[in-house]
């Protein structure tokens, strides 16, 4: 039997790549790896992320909504810039 090549790309922890330990609420460049245009917290199999650092995101992205760091709601008219962009 022939084996078959996959079609898609085998997913991988970019956190873990980047030897990550800790995601800070405050560190935008990390928390937006993970973050939808729309501002939502990308699923973990989407993205493969580790179970571990896939907790630490959600944490991290829930305090920076409450620091108003990231909004909660984006508007949907203008989904031209990333929702932690700040005009």
């Amino acid at each position: 039997m022939i084996r078959q090549k996959r079609k898609f790309e085998k997913k991988y922890c970019k956190y873990t790549k980047m030897n990550v330990e800790f995601i800070d609420y405050k560190d935008m460049d990390l928390v937006k790896i993970s973050l939808s245009e729309r501002g939502k917290i990308m699923p973990r199999r989407l993205t493969g992320t580790n179970k571990k650092i896939q907790e630490m995101l959600e944490v991290a992205v829930k305090r920076a909504r409450h620091m108003a760091l990231i909004p909660y709601t984006v508007d949907t008219r203008n989904l031209t810039l990333p929702a932690f962009v700040k005009l």
